[in-house]
């Protein structure tokens, strides 16, 4: 099996468990599972990075799309994280 379909398994695969996670947590762990999540897509932004510099000889050109991608919706929900809890902060601010 090609390398290239192996990271499109596993990309689809964990688009699947991170959707069944997410729905599957209660309100009330809400706020931590977001903080964990902006340290996850810190993560994958650094992996997404070295996955779209990859220079290989197989398909480099797809590798380096989904790298980017990763790079980029990582990016999203790591700065949407920040604003969501800029907004929980002042919604808990005393007004003069």
């Amino acid at each position: 099996m090609s390398p290239t379909l192996i990271g499109i398994y596993v990309f689809v695969l964990s688009c699947f468990v991170g959707y069944h996670v997410i729905w599957g947590v209660t309100p009330a762990l809400h706020t931590p599972l977001m903080a964990v999540t902006n340290a996850i897509s810190a993560i994958i932004v650094v992996g997404g990075v070295l996955v779209a510099g990859y220079v290989g000889n197989h398909n480099t050109s797809i590798i380096q799309i989904l790298g980017f991608l990763a790079v980029v919706l990582a990016s999203i929900n790591i700065f949407g994280g920040f604003v969501v809890t800029q907004r929980m902060l002042a919604m808990f601010k005393k007004k003069k």
